[in-house]
């Protein structure tokens, strides 16, 4: 959430951005509560004080009558403003937590996804001399995967997967987390980008598949209506993505400035209830409720938050670059962003298959928005203030999407798949599958 102090200097920009963003908010509400709720606040501390002096004059002698009825009334008084304040406080926050993050300077305004712009783009689409298939053909054709008997276990959107599918994700994965464990490869994608951040290596995380509803909603990420599953009989929920259970691990924590960066690569089976999603988007394995995915978390200072971000879509360039797959890059409008973030990058890769470019990865800027409703903060071990700590997560690789397009991409006339040369290594020297 936002400093109430910047929306109280800066009505009016937060109000027309917060529009920009597509959220309606009432500044104007938000406002008057914050003044009624310091009102409130001052009339609670003066009564404790009086009531802490009254005691302490009482103290040692017998209370007479007009002293015992002085101090229940003073009780009394600040019992009603302190349940005024409660419901106050809560009406608040409930307005304070609608107010989205702002967006960043450079951040082009828009009004939905059609307005993202592609600021580069990288290869040719694939051309074939045959036919091209899907995704979902090829990997019927080669009994990878298997939605009819999946779908009388589970439903329609949920997969077998089989055979050198499964090999080729779990090499994906040793690729990625080699990569990122890297430093000496770090550095190099760090100087490819000007930048100027440590090359820290990313510490491989298995986070936990279930969120509680407080850690979940302190994320801003929780859409119980279109994503997130709940458990029927807890207060939990299904993880949606790895960083919704890794950007809460400093949740209500202090954490030494000396260690930031702190960057995370973190493995998850995801589920997602992808509401109104319809036609081919459904085909294969593209868009399925549940998927594996590997997502970068960082959380770091704030000099060095947005630069962060940019070494984070660097990284995502650059595994995409190396298993030879043709992209693009969006700066996404202000519109399509989403409320926590301040800034938002994404990758499409070419898909032959659907004769488009598809999102495979998104970077995400929260500036300091998140942190602070988590309460994660950080502070120089010698002196100083504590400060909220900037976050960032983007995905290192979905294995419901890179997957396809690999198959897409690298596909044969005969219906094989050659196998991108740096995940042979990880599935035993194969070239082909």
């Amino acid at each position: 959430m936002l400093d109430i102090k910047f929306i109280r200097e800066n009505a009016s920009e937060v109000q027309e951005k917060s529009k920009q963003k597509g959220y309606e908010v009432d500044v104007e509400q938000l406002l008057g509560q914050d003044e009624l709720r310091r009102n409130l606040l001052k009339q609670a501390e003066d009564l404790r004080s009086r009531r802490k002096e009254f005691n302490s004059q009482a103290k040692g002698s017998r209370p007479s009558d007009e002293q015992i009825q002085q101090g229940k009334k003073l009780r009394e008084d600040l019992e009603k403003i302190e349940t005024k304040l409660s419901k106050t406080d809560a009406k608040f926050m409930k307005l304070l937590k609608a107010v989205p993050n702002m967006p960043l300077g450079d951040v082009p305004v828009g009004a939905g996804e059609n307005e993202n712009v592609v600021t580069k783009t990288v290869g040719q689409p694939t051309k074939f001399d045959f036919e091209a298939k899907n995704h979902a053909q090829i990997a019927d054709g080669k009994d990878w995967l298997d939605k009819e008997r999946a779908a009388k276990v589970a439903g329609s959107r949920f997969a077998y997967l089989k055979g050198d599918l499964v090999r080729m994700q779990f090499a994906i994965v040793q690729f990625v987390i080699n990569t990122l464990s890297d430093e000496n490869k770090l550095q190099e994608i760090i100087d490819g980008a000007n930048l100027n951040i440590s090359p820290k290596a990313f510490v491989p995380v298995i986070p936990p598949a279930i969120v509680n509803t407080v850690a979940y909603e302190a994320t801003a990420r929780l859409d119980a209506e279109n994503v997130t599953y709940k458990l029927a009989d807890d207060d939990m929920w299904l993880n949606a993505s790895a960083e919704h259970s890794l950007c809460n691990m400093y949740m209500n924590e202090i954490i030494p400035k000396s260690k930031l960066p702190i960057r995370y690569v973190g493995y998850s089976t995801s589920f997602r209830r992808e509401a109104g999603t319809y036609g081919k988007d459904t085909e294969g394995m593209f868009r399925m409720h549940q998927f594996d995915k590997l997502e970068m978390e960082v959380f770091s200072d704030a000099e060095s938050g947005y630069q962060e971000h940019k070494f984070m879509v660097a990284i995502q360039e650059y595994l995409v670059r190396q298993l030879g797959l043709p992209y693009r890059v969006l700066q996404k409008c202000t519109a399509d962003i989403g409320h926590p973030n301040a800034q938002g990058v994404d990758i499409e890769v070419w898909m032959p298959g659907q004769d488009a470019y598809r999102e495979t990865h998104s970077a995400d800027y929260m500036t300091d928005y998140q942190a602070r409703r988590l309460q994660t903060r950080y502070k120089n071990e010698d002196s100083g203030p504590t400060q909220f700590v900037h976050t960032n997560d983007a995905t290192a690789l979905v294995l419901s999407r890179i997957p396809v397009a690999i198959i897409e991409n690298f596909q044969t006339k005969d219906g094989d798949v050659i196998v991108p040369e740096v995940l042979r290594p990880f599935m035993q020297g194969k070239e082909k599958i």
